[in-house]
């Protein structure tokens, strides 16, 4: 389906991206390094759009959203492709090229969740910014219909369509993947100013987590861990942080993740944060289940990638009554 972009200006018989901060000039019969956009008679159109590679119900943990619907399942739809150049990519096969998709409307989605019978449709997997125009018409619809939106993403998007879009979203989980600008210019071929400032306008707007991929020897220092920990506390000492396990794939070599990587890092960021989670590995529960910050009552107990609310009533701690941000 051709669907026009919507950040987008002509020069000459090239067409410029202004989605996100990669800026394409894009040439007649190619596409933008998303693979979304594609220049089309000196028009630049969202190829991408309603175009769906993967689509399942998942557990709202598995994104991993720890403090919105805890226990709820979630319908988790993907496009193809993404704005970023991570060798480290776990769903490379469908992010870093033009994938088979089919295309399902907006309307439709609509329905898909109706019958799923969740609270709700995450967009996910690849990188749901670059669906811009799809997303535009969807969450609109989908909020009419009852359910909340959540972007599971990279935060590369500048801040007129970020703003454009946020009063949809209910809820984001945003990759943080290092507070070392080298690291997103050299590495992942990102910009980090433009994800922080994604990060801030976020939590102001809706429900944010904030995850961190730990890579052995990139970006895994005690001097990285503790400035990214304290660029999440500025935000609020119950903003809840992730820390996630790597494992080797696609372009990258470096081992997995250690265990006592992990809870380093955890150990760090608890020094500013109330709560703070380790994810693709079996932690120990004091980092996997929720408790309050004052008086240590568990919250949320977990198992893997399911979540039951325990000692919250009226958005509070049963125990001691402390008031819990959490949305059930």
């Amino acid at each position: 389906m051709k669907v026009l972009a919507r950040y987008a200006v002509s020069e000459g018989n090239r067409v410029r991206c202004r989605l996100c901060p990669n800026y394409c000039l894009i040439a007649p019969g190619r596409l933008g390094r998303c693979f979304g956009k594609k220049n089309i008679d000196g028009k630049l159109y969202a190829v991408n759009y309603g175009e769906v590679v993967s689509m399942a119900v998942d557990p709202v943990e598995k994104k991993p959203l720890y403090h919105f619907h805890p226990g709820a399942g979630i319908l988790s739809v993907a496009t193809y492709g993404c704005n970023l150049l991570c060798p480290f990519c776990q769903n490379s096969e469908i992010s870093q090229r033009v994938a088979p998709s089919r295309f399902i409307a907006p309307e439709r989605l609509v329905e898909l969740a109706k019958k799923a019978g969740v609270f709700g449709v995450a967009f996910t997997y690849t990188e749901p910014l670059i669906w811009f125009e799809y997303l535009m018409d969807a969450c609109p619809m989908l909020h009419k219909a009852g359910f909340k939106n959540v972007l599971v993403t990279n935060g590369m998007i500048n801040p007129e369509p970020l703003n454009e879009l946020l009063p949809f979203i209910d809820a984001m989980n945003i990759d943080l993947k290092s507070i070392r600008p080298e690291f997103y210019t050299d590495y992942v071929k990102g910009d980090l100013e433009t994800v922080l400032n994604t990060i801030r306008t976020a939590n102001k707007a809706c429900h944010t987590e904030i995850t961190c991929l730990l890579i052995p020897g990139r970006n895994d220092s005690d001097e990285e861990i503790r400035r990214a920990a304290d660029f999440v506390a500025g935000l609020g000492q119950d903003t809840v942080l992730h820390f996630s396990r790597y494992f080797p794939h696609y372009r990258a070599t470096e081992p997995p993740t250690s265990k006592e990587i992990l809870l380093k890092a955890a150990n760090i960021a608890k020094e500013k944060l109330h709560y703070v989670y380790l994810g693709n590995i079996f932690a120990d529960p004091k980092y996997r289940d929720s408790f309050c910050p004052d008086c240590g009552q568990k919250l949320v107990d977990r198992s893997q990638y399911s979540g039951l609310v325990t000692g919250i009533k009226d958005g509070k701690c049963v125990n001691c009554g402390r008031p819990v941000d959490f949305v059930i």
